[in-house]
């Protein structure tokens, strides 16, 4: 009985083979580079990532008011306080609409579920998919950099390495939220459902509608625990004053971790 069982498995799903080892890295890199393809086809993720943060911070650089000095943002201007909520905000739409939206459509179509009869692993489309917004990520976050140092003087960080580790470790936090609503979205349509939810209140803490410095002191705890809270707190520390404080890096190492594991544990190949 337990033989006529396995042989029935096997049956229902065959043997994958295994690709020669010099052809691992090739087929990997054609599939990054569909990915790539099939993203710029499909662009709303991308201007949501890197046009919109870009529109906001130039808005804000065009108000009078935004370059004054004010006390009760700790002696910041607004646009020092708003420089790093911009960034996290082009990060925020990129994990919650542009990294499990593709995911979640393939589960649905059945192209993941096709790729487990191949020699490709369905796992390398989702990390090709990671790969392609990782870049996206990595080029909003440099393009708004540039823009608010060279068009609106805004000061050079004080700690570059700190804003590179912040933002490495920012994107692995809201990347591991991102692949959990994958997880645990149903289908495409449902993924916007999810991100539209999680948007309002991750931004909200974040300080897009009040500067985290002007919460009361119960927002500011609970902003301090939340994943763009801390990355908030993180850059701007990096862009302001340092290296930031190993409070809000850890925080993020924490959602990465968590979430991580929860994705892996609930998704779901068909």
């Amino acid at each position: 009985m337990n033989s006529l069982a396995l042989a029935r498995s096997r049956l229902a799903r065959p043997r994958r083979l295994p690709l020669p080892g010099t052809a691992h890295g090739a087929a990997f890199g054609t599939i990054v580079l569909n990915e790539a393809r099939l993203a710029r086809r499909q662009p709303f993720p991308i201007i949501g990532s890197i046009a919109l943060p870009v529109v906001v911070m130039i808005i804000f650089g065009e108000i009078p008011s935004s370059g004054q000095v004010v006390s009760a943002l700790g002696g910041l201007t607004l646009f020092d306080v708003y420089l790093p909520v911009i960034m996290v905000l082009g990060l925020t739409m990129l994990t919650l609409l542009g990294l499990p939206g593709p995911l979640v459509s393939y589960r649905e179509l059945g192209v993941l579920r096709r790729l487990s009869t191949t020699p490709v692993p369905p796992s390398w489309l989702l990390a090709a998919q990671v790969v392609v917004q990782f870049c996206v990520a990595l080029a909003g976050l440099l393009i708004v950099n540039v823009v608010s140092v060279t068009a609106f003087g805004a000061a050079d960080p004080k700690s570059p390495a700190g804003l590179a580790l912040s933002s490495l470790l920012a994107i692995g936090g809201l990347f591991a939220l991102g692949l959990l609503v994958a997880a645990v979205a149903p289908t495409s349509g449902s993924v916007n459902a999810i991100g539209r939810l999680a948007l309002i209140p991750l931004l909200f803490f974040a300080g897009l509608w009040l500067p985290r410095a002007l919460m009361p002191t119960v927002l500011q705890d609970v902003s301090n625990y939340t994943p763009l809270g801390a990355a908030v707190e993180a850059i701007q520390d990096s862009m302001q004053t340092g290296f930031p404080p190993a409070r809000p890096l850890l925080v993020l190492v924490a959602y990465a971790v968590v979430f991580a594991v929860a994705a892996r544990r609930f998704f779901r190949w068909e």
